[in-house]
């Protein structure tokens, strides 16, 4: 059964009968495009997590879903211990933390276009990318319990970056109840020297402009105009994470008959929210979630010193930091009552109103700022959350523009070579040390970005506040 079960409830939104197992529907957001064109995958994952213990109403997949390790990247689910809820490793995967971060400069297009190779040149030779290329910190024992424990806000009081950044991170840049006792040795000798790096497939360090405002009153209260420079990064906590998720995914499995949980798919490992291995999985991955700010924060840093060097004087301002792959204890109402849920979102972003009780200071009256990047070379958007997003997403939103392709179907269609020389000719400079990475990362291998943010904004999930294209791109 699949797709064939879907309902149109309203434009944008379509819902997926309850059948065998589910415990809940589950809800699709697209174009009708956009939903038509999902592997049956992603339905076929939708109705697995639907069907897991203390799930609550509804399981979402945002418009730019694709089929991933046992739930959908692009979906959210939330479970509610007091009915039996689980928390999956498998739901948060494998790069933990995984996120972006947008800083805003105060040099125009006009300002970098004379120099934006030399300017790649330098953020290339400064900001280390690559499967397996290391950092120049090499982390002591010391130092890596710290940094686990502490995440963005210990990187700046080691001098990476500025205070005034802490206060547009989620979180204020370290998640609390992280356990860097839970992270194994082999995790963390994985991250020793991997620090501040970018690693490897879809991570990216782009410079950017400001194409077009759409909303005015936002963009103001952001700091956002036409023709601004900006500067986001997209990575997550690279081996440390990967290892962790590992670890913790093969203990869950191997609990699961003891907690009598029978999975529809060994892929979406969970256990009870009130276990044993529950509990170590939530320390290791806030650990692993501290690992991914922290790098961050650190090539935050890093690309301030390399911008200093053409323009000295100018400033980059944090936008924000949001993280894509996490499961959060968060307030919610489900059927009338205001319970604590654990919301798992894979590929997709918080989208907090205005008026969210957990929105940060900077942001109240305007909605949290949704960062939703683009694939190499194409556009990426800055949204603003909204109140509406709670009753229709838990408040979430989209993250990206999500794969059309596998990355095995993006090497038969493009040739690294070619896309090289197709951004080059549309004035985006690229470096990159593996030319087989860029033809896995095409442009034409992704979804449209606009029409995944055209959905999100019809639907009310978060306002598109800006339009942003691509001036140079270093990627893993």
């Amino acid at each position: 059964m699949g797709r064939q079960d879907l309902t149109r409830r309203e434009a944008f939104s379509y819902e997926m009968t309850r059948t065998g197992a589910m415990r809940v529907p589950a809800r699709i957001f697209g174009s009708p495009a956009a939903v038509a064109a999902m592997e049956d995958g992603v339905f076929a994952q939708l109705r697995n997590v639907a069907s897991l213990p203390g799930v609550a109403n509804p399981v979402v997949a945002m418009p730019d879903a694709h089929a991933g390790y046992g739930f959908p990247i692009g979906c959210v689910a939330a479970f509610d211990p007091e009915a039996g809820g689980v928390v999956s490793a498998g739901g948060v995967g494998f790069d933990i933390a995984c996120g972006v971060r947008t800083l805003l400069c105060d040099c125009d297009r006009e300002d970098v276009e004379p120099v934006r190779e030399a300017l790649a040149d330098a953020l290339f030779a400064l900001v280390p990318a690559g499967l397996g290329m290391p950092g120049a910190l090499r982390l002591s024992e010391k130092e890596m319990e710290g940094m686990l424990a502490g995440g963005a806000a210990w990187a700046v009081e080691r001098g990476f970056g500025e205070k005034e950044d802490l206060a547009r991170i989620e979180d204020g840049g370290r998640l609390a109840g992280a356990d860097p006792g839970a992270v194994s040795p082999k995790a963390k000798e994985r991250q020793r020297d991997a620090l501040g790096t970018l690693g490897s497939g879809n991570h990216y360090l782009e410079v950017q402009y400001v194409e077009e405002v759409r909303d005015t009153r936002a963009a103001t209260a952001l700091g956002i105009r036409p023709g601004q420079v900006a500067l986001s990064v997209h990575c997550g906590s690279r081996g440390l994470g990967h290892q962790t998720a590992t670890e913790h995914i093969a203990a869950m499995l191997a609990a699961a008959p003891r907690h009598g949980l029978v999975l529809p798919d060994p892929e979406l490992a969970c256990a009870p929210a009130d276990c044993a291995e529950a509990r170590q999985y939530l320390g290791a991955m806030r650990a692993a979630a501290n690992c991914a700010l922290a790098g961050r924060q650190v090539i935050t840093h890093l690309c301030r010193e390399a911008f200093a060097r053409f323009f000295p004087g100018a400033r980059l301002r944090l936008l924000y930091d949001v993280s894509h792959n996490l499961c959060r204890p968060e307030r919610h109402t489900v059927g009338g009552r205001d319970k604590t849920l654990l919301v798992h979102r894979k590929g997709a972003t918080r989208a907090l109103g205005p008026h969210h009780p957990d929105l940060p200071a900077a942001f109240r009256g305007v909605g949290q700022p949704v960062i939703v990047g683009g694939s190499m070379g194409t556009a990426s958007a800055i949204l603003t959350g909204t109140d509406a997003a709670e009753t229709l997403s838990f408040s979430s939103a989209c993250h990206g523009a999500g794969r059309a392709m596998s990355r095995k179907q993006a090497l038969k269609r493009f040739n690294g070579r070619g896309v090289l020389d197709a951004l080059a000719a549309q004035g985006v400079s690229i470096r990159a040390h593996d030319l087989r990475g860029l033809g896995e990362e095409a442009p034409g291998a992704y979804k449209d970005i606009d029409d995944v943010v055209a959905a999100v904004h019809a639907l009310g999930l978060a306002t598109t506040t800006a339009r942003l294209r691509p001036l140079a791109c270093i990627k893993g």
